[in-house]
């Protein structure tokens, strides 16, 4: 099973994403893992990334296309793989598509997740988590049982995410929309892309998705 996953920040693609590895037993690809993974190993695509990163600079799009084919080459990618964050752009979906041609391989689906921005702005902007062990509430969607008191730890720590504030959630969401949105009809075109309702339950989107992979 070969997926790439779209949609904006916060649709809940992570979320989906871990689902599918364990039911398929197959790896997220995360490029920001890769690139991490690739200058810890001393590849030399990795060698390349870190120079590029040591200099302040954005690792361009060889440099990650080379680790994304290095990463697809690894035993466990034999059986499929999740693409999560990657293809950003136009440029990077035809390099994804040669360098999947090349290995004789196919993507079997592409799946977005619908979302309404005002919802979605609200989503991010009224999350946050317990300072002490991670667990993620919401001011109004996921309230602690008792308020100030976190269910899981019992801590009365939290903190929120400085880039989930709502004006800066809009920049993100404006980002998405000029570079990543356009994947949306280049893989319609393809008969690739499926869409589901991003904003219904967790349980919802997960039966939707796999509605569509059972007939891939």
């Amino acid at each position: 099973m070969r997926l790439i996953l779209l949609g904006p920040p916060g649709a809940g693609k992570g979320t989906q994403a871990q689902r599918l590895v364990e039911k398929y037993g197959i790896p997220q690809l995360s490029t920001g893992d890769m690139l991490r993974a690739a200058v810890k190993a001393g590849t030399e695509v990795g060698k390349r990334a870190e120079a590029v990163m040591n200099a302040g600079k954005l690792v361009s799009d060889d440099i990650v296309n080379a680790i994304v084919s290095e990463r697809i080459d690894e035993p466990d990618c034999a059986d499929g793989f999740i693409l999560d964050g990657y293809p950003r752009t136009l440029v990077q979906a035809d390099a994804v598509e040669q360098m999947l041609k090349d290995k004789g391989i196919a993507l079997d689906a592409v799946i977005e997740l619908e979302v309404d921005d005002e919802v979605l702005v609200d989503r991010i902007s009224g999350r946050y988590s317990c300072a002490s062990c991670g667990a993620v509430y919401h001011d109004t969607l996921k309230k602690p049982e008792k308020e100030g008191v976190c269910d899981k730890c019992g801590s009365t720590e939290f903190k929120r995410r400085a880039d989930d504030q709502p004006e800066k959630v809009w920049t993100r969401l404006q980002a998405y929309y000029k570079e990543t949105s356009p994947l949306i009809g280049y893989y319609y075109a393809k008969g690739l892309l499926k869409s589901v309702d991003g904003l219904r339950s967790i349980e919802d989107v997960a039966s939707q998705i796999d509605e569509i992979l059972e007939n891939a």
